[in-house]
């Protein structure tokens, strides 16, 4: 299985947890409205929180890191679109914040939950993604291969060794 989240997941989680919270008010049932509001989305915030421990038991393989070897300087724009609930973007942001301090590009998250025209604009059905010029990575990516995307998409120099 491919390890991206689809948006369809994204907004279908979020879906649920208004759906639920408009069912107990209509309900008229306050307490159990804003229980239900509390519990989805620490739920919510669970999973996103222990993914990488339970990826192989849902299909998705490890989500394990490979450091980045030959890194090289990388003068230029990364965007990253992420969605709230996306299990898979707070590990792809971890690695280009420790990319980005190594490699120098400058780093722009955009958080798409709530924007379906840039979704509609930038033809994104899957996140996280990865934007470098014109170039486009979906889905999971360890720091090897985000390095490698970013030096083969934009214009890089090699990084300076450290001073023994």
């Amino acid at each position: 299985m491919k390890q991206q989240c689809h948006i369809s997941f994204v907004y279908s989680s979020w879906l649920i947890l208004f759906c639920g919270f408009l069912f107990y008010m209509i309900r008229g049932d306050i307490l159990q409205a804003v229980l239900w509001m509390f519990f989805v989305a620490f739920f919510l915030w669970l999973y996103v929180r222990y993914f990488p421990s339970l990826s192989r038991s849902m299909g998705y393989g490890s989500v394990a890191d490979q450091p980045a070897t030959d890194i090289q300087h990388a003068s230029g724009q990364v965007i990253l679109y992420t969605g709230l609930g996306c299990p898979f973007c707070p590990l792809v942001k971890r690695r280009l914040n420790e990319l980005q301090s190594r490699m120098g590009f400058q780093l722009t998250e955009i958080d798409v939950t709530l924007k379906p025209n840039l979704l509609i604009a930038k033809g994104i059905r899957a996140l996280p993604v990865v934007e470098v010029g014109k170039a486009q990575w979906v889905g999971n990516a360890t720091s090897q291969q985000l390095a490698s995307f970013i030096t083969n998409n934009m214009g890089t120099t090699k990084a300076a060794e450290p001073a023994a």
